[in-house]
């Protein structure tokens, strides 16, 4: 043993381990982060990127928490809020699993059911009594509020129930979201819920050609593609999609472009390098029938439409919270490629099929002064801890 190898050592930092819909993350309090890495900055991401596992050459993350997919490879930070109308605020990073990047850029929908009860058992707020406790939180990344409907008991979380999800194994007590004003705003980054004015825009993308596509920022700024634009049926499972390197290669060029016309980045190369979890592409298709991920069929008849939608460079395994709040506020407006599938009337509830089952979503959605306004999205997920403890890493990124 080596003098250096002598004196490294690791720190302990205490942190919760849980599930969130059908993702999983890393949750922190911010109080419990080192000095360092309290503020934005190289120290938090060196310090996220350690804690999960990356940068991983072999796409593995054995060395972290992270499970080499976009859906395990995540942090959450809480904190107190100081605004009179939330009660916690809530920061995400999604982790790039083979590169040094953290993207801040959004919100993870599937993680965000998760933030009220971390917050209620990690102490930073108290509840009393049975029912269902209000958890008003900030979501620091898109700068929105949401409600968190909790069940509790004594005060205390109720993680286990009968609520079914499809993508997740095991049922869990059912948690109810409100998304308040998801379509962002003249003051938001990449500008409004319509960014380019348009419901329907075309896209010029080198060595493919013209696509068209709905750009909404919704939840997550998102862009809708017909799965015909790629060549697909709308049906596709993860392997269909995850194994054509060709066809993930014509997913990101479309993405990255549709990122500069939202202008959300300079050039494709810098969507592609620095801002990989947003905006997502999402690709639709009228309702078919196919064999979900567990092996149950999905009939046609049971869903409006088929959705897909791909998160750092993969095909979702089921679908990310904030494809569906953008699902639902799409259909509710008329003009886009998705009410467009659904028929004539925009849709304030819709059922579509994902790859391992289906989801129902719904918006309230109405015109205002010539303008759709969407006042709320509304969806059900749940949550559960997986572990709670500390996690160690080298005392060189926990400064």
């Amino acid at each position: 043993m080596t003098q250096s190898t002598a004196f490294q050592r690791q720190i302990p930092l205490r942190a919760t381990y849980m599930r969130g819909g059908t993702s999983k993350g890393v949750f922190f309090a911010l109080e419990d982060l080192p000095r360092g890495a309290k503020a934005p900055g190289a120290e938090r991401d060196a310090l996220m990127l350690r804690v999960i596992g990356s940068p991983d050459p072999y796409g593995k993350q054995i060395d972290g928490m992270g499970a080499a997919t976009s859906s395990t490879s995540k942090v959450v930070i809480v904190s107190r809020s100081e605004r009179q109308d939330c009660d916690v605020d809530y920061l995400f990073g999604a982790v790039a699993i083979e590169d040094a990047v953290v993207d801040w850029s959004g919100n993870c929908g599937n993680l965000t059911s998760a933030v009220g009860p971390f917050a209620i058992q990690r102490g930073l707020l108290q509840v009393a009594g049975d029912g269902m406790a209000t958890v008003r939180i900030w979501q620091a990344n898109i700068q929105k509020r949401i409600i968190a409907r909790v069940p509790v008991q004594d005060g205390q979380v109720v993680e286990l129930g009968d609520f079914e999800l499809d993508g997740v194994t095991f049922p869990a007590a059912e948690i109810k979201l409100e998304f308040l004003d998801p379509g962002a705003d003249a003051d938001s980054e990449g500008g409004a819920m319509f960014p380019t004015g348009n419901r329907i825009d075309t896209l010029d993308i080198p060595e493919i050609g013209r696509v068209q596509a709905t750009l909404i920022n919704a939840g997550n700024p998102t862009v809708f593609v017909s799965a015909r634009a790629l060549g697909l049926e709308g049906a596709e499972s993860q392997q269909d999609v995850n194994g054509n390197a060709a066809l993930l290669a014509r997913c990101e060029a479309i993405r990255a472009h549709a990122t500069v016309a939202m202008g959300l980045a300079a050039s494709p190369s810098e969507a592609t390098g620095k801002r990989p979890h947003t905006p997502k592409l999402a690709f639709v298709s009228s309702p078919r029938g196919y064999t979900a991920s567990d092996g149950k069929h999905i009939d046609a008849a049971q869903i409006d439409i088929c959705a897909r939608i791909l998160s750092m460079g993969k095909l979702h395994h089921a679908m990310t919270g904030t494809g569906a709040v953008a699902i639902a506020v799409a259909a509710a407006i008329p003009g886009t490629l998705v009410s467009t599938l659904l028929g004539k009337e925009p849709r304030g509830e819709v059922r579509f099929g994902h790859p391992s089952g289906t989801l129902t979503v719904g918006a309230e959605a109405s015109v205002e002064n010539g303008d759709w306004v969407v006042g709320k999205a509304l969806m059900s997920r749940s949550a559960r801890r997986l572990m709670d403890g500390q996690i160690y890493v080298p005392a060189t990124v926990a400064l």
